[in-house]
């Protein structure tokens, strides 16, 4: 038989609700930010920091990325080079297969290597991102793997580790092939990668000239001739793909990176570009809302030795947000209240919902900041007694 104790116990251990903590940054009055419209035929424009997609045109559609998929062969130089297997000083030969397949001959970029050649691999890396040398992709490939087929293999399983799930390669160097293939939102995330493991080498692809064989050659993206941050990375072009690039570009704190593919023009292509780039600076913004660690409010605990516990934020939460919908962000804190003894430090007890006009929600979980033991049986009945009598277990 069950006591009256026990019975009011199991029900208020039952009862569960949805506690809104409405944050002193809540306003009213604002209106989001609306999407931006571009000639491009997919563009994916992000947030390094946080994640946070600002423009998505086709973004998880795989496409030809041209010479953009050069990010994924100069990713395996790099790979290399920081764990030993490589160093830049190493030299690759330049076989007759390279020579003719990347040569000036075939009509695509050309680093104008010629075969018998022994090339150090630093210059390899300034040949394919500045001058975009596809016989400098060839030589690499054929220089680790043995050959361009067994190159793209490694690519393509190396990718899906990086879980790059639409990326297929074929080819080392973007030339067209029906199955090499790319989506927007894969290239940006081999950005990130680039940008976040390799700062070492990252620098190359802000060099705007290189000079190999006595021949001087330009790099071919546009924004960094142009005085807005850019510093990176790398063009792609062919008759099916049209005109596309994979940039990014750093304003104080915050570093956007934007692909896009399918313009019509290496005109267009430089001006819609900077234009994507400025949208994004001028109508989203970063916003620091609690540091790892912060108490974000307190809860309630039931039967427990302490009458309540903090929820406390386990990493740094720092959320992109149209500067238009700031003043009307909304936060909540989420859990089941009272929380029942016992509670250990650390454990997920509620969730932090964040939202706003056109974001969210956001949640993030929240966990005990301290530890409360269960109260005794006597400590319990007492509890009950409260409730009963007053609506408080206190």
């Amino acid at each position: 038989m069950v006591s009256v104790s026990q019975f009011l116990f199991r029900q208020i251990l039952m009862m569960t609700f949805v506690l809104g903590l409405m944050l002193p940054i809540l306003a009213t009055n604002a209106v989001a930010a609306t999407a931006t419209e571009t000639p491009a035929t997919q563009a994916y424009l992000v947030d390094m920091a946080t994640g946070a997609v600002l423009l998505d045109k086709g973004g998880v559609v795989a496409m030809s990325p041209a010479s953009m998929s050069k990010l994924m062969t100069l990713h395996m130089v790099f790979e290399r080079l920081k764990d030993g297997r490589l160093s830049l000083d190493d030299k690759f030969y330049v076989s007759e297969n390279a020579w003719r397949r990347g040569g000036a001959k075939t009509g695509g970029s050309t680093m104008f290597l010629e075969p018998g050649m022994r090339v150090r691999v630093e210059d390899l890396i300034r040949g394919i991102v500045v001058q975009s040398g596809n016989d400098a992709c060839i030589v690499v490939a054929e220089g680790i793997s043995g050959s361009e087929e067994a190159f793209a293999e490694e690519m393509t399983i190396r990718a899906r580790e990086l879980d790059m799930i639409e990326s297929t390669f074929k080819n080392s160097t973007g030339w067209p092939h029906p199955e090499h293939k790319m989506s927007p939102r894969d290239i940006a995330k081999l950005a990130k990668i680039t940008i976040n493991d390799f700062p070492e080498f990252y620098h190359y692809y802000s060099e705007t000239k290189f000079i190999y064989n006595g021949i001087s050659q330009s790099n071919r993206n546009p924004l960094l001739y142009k005085e807005m941050g850019a510093d990176g990375l790398k063009t792609g072009h062919t008759q099916e793909s049209g005109y596309g690039l994979t940039a990014s570009v750093v304003r104080g704190d915050r570093r956007l990176i934007l692909v896009v593919s399918g313009l019509a023009s290496k005109k267009i292509r430089s001006s819609e570009s900077e234009r994507l780039l400025e949208w994004g600076f001028r109508e989203f913004d970063n916003y620091a809302l609690f540091k790892a660690g912060d108490v974000v409010t307190d809860a309630e605990v039931w039967l427990g030795k302490a009458a309540n516990i903090p929820l406390v934020i386990e990493n740094d939460l720092t959320l992109t947000l149209p500067k238009s919908s700031r003043r009307k962000m909304v936060v909540k804190t989420i859990y089941e209240t009272p929380i029942p003894a016992p509670v250990a430090k650390g454990d997920r007890v509620a969730t932090l919902s964040i939202s706003a006009p056109g974001v969210g929600p956001i949640e993030v979980p929240l966990v005990a900041g301290e530890g409360v033991k269960k109260l005794g049986l006597t400590g319990r009945l007492m509890a009950a007694v409260n409730y009963i009598l007053w609506g408080t277990s206190e």
